[in-house]
This record gives structure tokens, C-alpha cells and sequence, in this order.
């Protein structure tokens, strides 16, 4: 019994002697965390974006489709480079006003931290972005260029997903299945030609609410 018990107080003193040790240790994570991860990136901006590109595929159904149903299967191609220039219209202020939301929910929450929005990692994780997303949009734009309408909603999909994987290093770990999962949805998108607005709204849309919900209820209270 007393064996025991002084075994028991020897565990005890090897603790609270490494307690300062894990403390430290767990203070070099962070940093080192910090260091390489983007963490002012707020929950809120991609609900807030979904909801952004939920209005612009409603705002582009009612132009483009409407009356018909969106879920009717369409084999007719887009016309009209006035159409065309719409759409691009509504996807690229979609993209800015939710750059922007981004930004302005990044910087305050960057100010409650205490560090600055815009550091190393911070242009690490744009140039990590904007690589896949410069090219994607180059690419689209040739599509479109040529006729090829059909392919370009899969391609916006995919082309993000991509941006999102190659960026994730710098971001939350959920931002790699948020990318994952939009090179699916637009890899399905390519196989069912004329629903490229649902799939849009679904990826840009309703994945980016869950994602951010999830984000916000985890990391931002």
C-alpha cells in the first residue's frame, strides 16, 4: 500500500514538474500556428458570401431562364454576348462584394486578436489563391470566347476548389473538405450539361453557408 501510494505521489510530482514544460510547448504551437496560418479569416464572410451568390443565382435565373423551371433540363446553349456580359456581371460583383466582406470581417477580427490582417502569411495565402483563380478565370473566359457556355459554371466550381486546396496550408483545416468538395460538385456539374446555375448555387451558395456556420460556431466565439 505504501508502495503504491509513493508511486502514485512520484506521477504526480513528474506532472506538475512537466506542466511548465507543456505550457511552453503549447505556446510554440500557437505561434508557430500563427505564423503559417491565415486565423483572422471569419466564419461570417462565407455565410455572408453564400448568401451573396444565392441572390445573384436567383438575380441571373430570372434573367436567363425564367419562366422556365430551373430544374427542367435545357439543351439550348446561351445566346447573346448581351447575356453573356450580365452573367459575368452579376458572378464578378458577387466575387468583389464578398472580397470585401471578407476583408472588412478579417480586419476586425484581426483588431480583437491583436495582429495585423496584412502580414507574411496573409500574402502568402493571396498568392496561393490567386494562382488557380487567375487561370481558371483566364480559361472561362476562353471558353466563353469560343461558345463553349456549358462548361463554364463546372469550370468556376472546380477552378475554386482547386484555389481553396492550394491555399488551405494557410487557412482552417475545414477550407480543404469546403475545397474538395467543390471540385466534386463541378466534376458533376460537367456530367449533367444544363444545370450549371443550380450547381452554381450550390457550391458558391449553400456550401459556403455551411462551411462558414460551421467556421463560426468553432472559431469566431
Amino acid at each position: 500500500m505504501q508502495k503504491r501510494s509513493l508511486t502514485l505521489n512520484y506521477k504526480v510530482l513528474c506532472m506538475s514538474q512537466n506542466e511548465p514544460y507543456q505550457k511552453d510547448l503549447e505556446s510554440i504551437r500557437q505561434l508557430m500556428e500563427r505564423s503559417v496560418k491565415f486565423l483572422s479569416l471569419s466564419g461570417l464572410s462565407g455565410i455572408l458570401a453564400g448568401l451573396y451568390a444565392l441572390v445573384g443565382a436567383a438575380v441571373a435565373y430570372f434573367m436567363v431562364h425564367f419562366p422556365m423551371s430551373p430544374v427542367e433540363y435545357r439543351q439550348e446553349s446561351l445566346q447573346g454576348n448581351q447575356v453573356i456580359l450580365k452573367l459575368l456581371g452579376i458572378a464578378v460583383l458577387v466575387l468583389v462584394v464578398s472580397l470585401i466582406t471578407g476583408y472588412v470581417l478579417a480586419n476586425q477580427k484581426a483588431k480583437k486578436k491583436g495582429v495585423k490582417v496584412w502580414n507574411t502569411t496573409s500574402r502568402r495565402l493571396v498568392v496561393n489563391l490567386a494562382i488557380p483563380l487567375v487561370t481558371g478565370a483566364l480559361f472561362i473566359l476562353i471558353l466563353l470566347w469560343n461558345g463553349h457556355y456549358g462548361v463554364a459554371a463546372p469550370a468556376c466550381l472546380v477552378f475554386y476548389g482547386l484555389a481553396l486546396l492550394n491555399a488551405s496550408a494557410h487557412l482552417f483545416d475545414e477550407i480543404r473538405y469546403l475545397g474538395y468538395s467543390e471540385i466534386v460538385l463541378g466534376l458533376i456539374c460537367a456530367l449533367l450539361p444544363g444545370y450549371g446555375l443550380i450547381f452554381w448555387a450550390v457550391g458558391f451558395g449553400v456550401l459556403h453557408i455551411l462551411y462558414g456556420t460551421l467556421m463560426y460556431k468553432k472559431y469566431d466565439r
